[in-house]
């Protein structure tokens, strides 16, 4: 996040051709020193890499960094990486930059509705299985309800399917409350959510 706002500069100083240099330039940086860090399995995450039974496990292995808490590779594969896309994509007005833009806009608010809904599916998911609520409601100590019972779940596909069907069905209501708070700027909370 505090890229995020150190970036903004970027895009406020300069021309969209020098812009887009930069931020070419910033990516491939970013992930020289990701290749490098990564390579010498010093520094920069809890799990080393190693060589694996063919090349694609390899590759996989290399990029499997930790998200949680965030380590420095991982910061490093995302921003190198993210800096790359938006060099190489970012064209105003293109429908997709459109679209990124709306989320942009509003991200706290898009991470926060974005729980709820991802919460609402699990558990409708999760009833929808044969299970009550009460068994959902039976979670650890510290986790008053998990919804969730170990071995059931979706693959990697179904994962993925309910994270685009997610994120599209966010979108209207990102870009309504990006028109609220685009016509409400005498609410000065509005530009913290």
């Amino acid at each position: 996040m505090i890229v995020g706002y150190c970036c903004g500069k970027l895009f406020t100083r300069y021309e969209l051709s020098q812009r887009k240099k930069i931020l070419l330039w910033l990516g491939v940086g970013v992930l020289l020193f990701f290749v490098t860090l990564r390579f010498t399995n010093l520094y920069g995450d809890p799990f080393p890499w190693s060589v694996q039974k063919n090349n694609l496990y390899t590759l996989l292995s290399f990029v499997n960094v930790q998200k949680y808490p965030p380590s420095l590779l991982y910061l490093s594969l995302t921003i190198g990486v993210a800096f790359v896309f938006l060099a190489l994509v970012k064209k105003e007005g293109s429908g997709l930059s459109k679209i990124i833009i709306v989320y942009g806009r509003v991200p706290f608010f898009y991470y926060i509705i974005h729980f709820f809904l991802l919460q609402l599916i699990n558990i409708s998911l999760f009833l929808a299985r044969g299970h009550s609520a009460a068994e959902g409601m039976a979670g650890e100590p510290g986790i008053p309800f998990k919804f969730a019972i170990p071995g059931e779940g979706f693959d990697l596909p179904g994962v993925y399917l309910i994270w685009i069907v997610v994120v599209v069905a966010l979108y209207p209501v990102c870009k309504w409350y990006d028109r609220y708070k685009t016509n409400h700027r005498e609410k000065w909370w509005l530009s913290y959510l």
